[in-house]
């Protein structure tokens, strides 16, 4: 275990996890064509399978699981291809990955964001 992994709700993109992540992350970047964009969403499963993603990884596109992705070496920046696909905004998604509505993820955001209390090492929360 790396120290970094005892940061709550983070996933550092680091070596390991852009190696494990790859497939995934070069099948967000194919979405940045529209073409590819359209073969996405006439069959989702069959385009995504294009890319070598492991069966784990296919689950979590979709079912659009970001924070799954996120453990599965996918990096958010890539993974906006997937956003924009569906119409979403970052914000959007970010308040899925956070479990909260759009509208208290932009409040929190404008408030300021999350307290770093409780939130800076799993070792310090209660249940973690």
């Amino acid at each position: 275990m790396k120290e970094y992994d005892d940061i709550p709700g983070t996933y550092v993109f680091d070596a390991e996890r852009a190696r494990q992540g790859y497939p995934l992350n070069r099948f967000c970047m194919s979405l940045m064509h529209e073409d590819n964009r359209k073969r996405f969403k006439a069959d989702e499963a069959a385009y995504g399978g294009t890319f070598g993603l492991s069966e784990e990884q296919v689950d979590a596109v979709l079912s659009r699981s970001w924070n799954r992705m996120l453990a599965l070496g996918g990096n958010v920046y890539f993974m906006a291809k997937l956003f924009f696909t569906d119409g979403r905004s970052v914000q959007f998604a970010c308040a899925q990955m956070a479990g909260m509505t759009q509208d208290a993820y932009a409040q929190m955001m404008s408030s300021g964001g999350r307290s770093p209390d409780g939130n800076r090492y799993k070792r310090e929360q209660s249940d973690g």
